[in-house]
């Protein structure tokens, strides 16, 4: 690890140029007081050169000659899910910690073997759901734990956007796109953070886009063990919406923005009952710093192998089952047409 005066600094590297890199994960590192941002890679030299200047560190063109770098700890990997399992191996087997953006990989295997790796060489390995570190959560679960809305019968959940860039990776199957791996994955995994472990997917739908031959929009039903059902859906041909629900025997709770609420709102978390309508409003958290810091935190304390593994492998399991159990149908390629209206900003990957 590099030393700034008598701190640890954990020395990172990034794999790539992507949007939500520069958007979100970049200003944070370089504003962490224990991390640093020592070199940048991407394939176009260019554009590294371009991203380097903006934030102070080297320029790479490849990969791989960023991870050969003896001067770099971990690397942060936010390059197309297709290409996940293919830079994390070879982060781990060049002896880096990795935080891979979501989803880890595109498929349950890949998932498995990926956490083997980390476990053997005794590297932090974590998947970036970002939306895990704000604190709104933790005070929902507070509220159902304390019988608010009684016995928990519904979970459900939306993540919807707009139709994205018609040049995205989304649109390309190769590349791990869809809307189930870039929006779907965080209703399934908020259904899991709130109902526990033991979900089972019931009955799904994927809408395919004919032109690109990727998802464009979906529903998921799973169960607990108790008959306690999630309902979930998601798609890139909505509407912007990001949402969970859980309704009970005596109320329902409901959080807006539940994925990506920016870090200077107070989150509200409303509760209705029979006879009462509250709203809460928690904390302002800001869950890219938080996300970076759980990982940081980890490396530097001596921590070994993957972070959540067993959280990241039934959630590899979960998007796997709803692919097998999917009702298709195909869908004509309008779905690409971006539209004209100003909105919220039509992408999810990583928030």
């Amino acid at each position: 690890m590099g030393e700034h005066g008598c701190e640890r600094v954990l020395r990172m590297g990034v794999l790539g140029c992507a949007d939500i890199a520069l958007r979100r994960m970049l200003p944070v590192i370089a504003a962490h007081e224990s991390a640093r941002i020592v070199a940048v890679a991407s394939r176009d030299s260019a554009k590294a050169a371009l991203v380097s200047d903006r934030f102070g560190c080297s320029a790479v063109t490849g990969y791989q000659r960023l991870l050969d770098r003896d001067d770099i700890d971990a690397v942060y990997i936010p390059v197309p899910p297709g290409l996940h399992h293919e830079w994390v191996v070879r982060a781990l087997e060049a002896g880096k910690h990795v935080l891979a953006e979501k989803p880890l990989c595109t498929a349950y295997e890949e998932a498995v073997d990926l956490m083997r790796l980390a476990r053997r060489l005794g590297l932090v390995l974590a998947e970036n759901f970002m939306f895990l570190h704000h604190s709104q959560h933790a005070t929902v679960r507070s509220l159902v734990e304390d019988g608010t809305i009684g016995e928990l019968q519904v979970f459900s959940s939306s993540f919807g956007v707009p139709p994205l860039d018609p040049a995205s990776f989304r649109y390309r199957p190769d590349l791990g796109g869809g809307a189930l791996l870039d929006v779907g994955v965080y209703p399934l995994r908020a259904a899991q953070l709130l109902l526990g472990p033991e979900l089972e997917v019931r009955a799904a739908t994927l809408r395919i886009d004919e032109a690109t031959g990727v998802d464009v929009a979906g529903s998921v039903l799973l169960s607990t063990p108790d008959c306690v059902s999630a309902q979930l859906d998601f798609g890139f041909q909505h509407s912007y919406r990001c949402s969970y629900a859980l309704w009970g025997s005596r109320g329902r709770i409901s959080v807006d923005r539940a994925f990506t609420p920016p870090e200077q709102i107070k989150p509200l978390v409303r509760v209705q009952q029979q006879d009462r309508y509250t709203e809460l409003a928690v904390a302002a958290d800001h869950q890219v710093r938080n996300a970076l810091g759980a990982f940081v935190d980890a490396v530097l304390s001596g921590a070994g192998g993957p972070l959540a593994e067993d959280e990241t492998l039934l959630q590899a399991r979960l998007v796997s089952d709803v692919r097998g159990a999917a009702k298709v149908a195909l869908v004509k390629g309008h779905s690409r047409q971006r539209p004209t209206a100003s909105g919220p900003r039509a992408t999810a990957a990583g928030q």
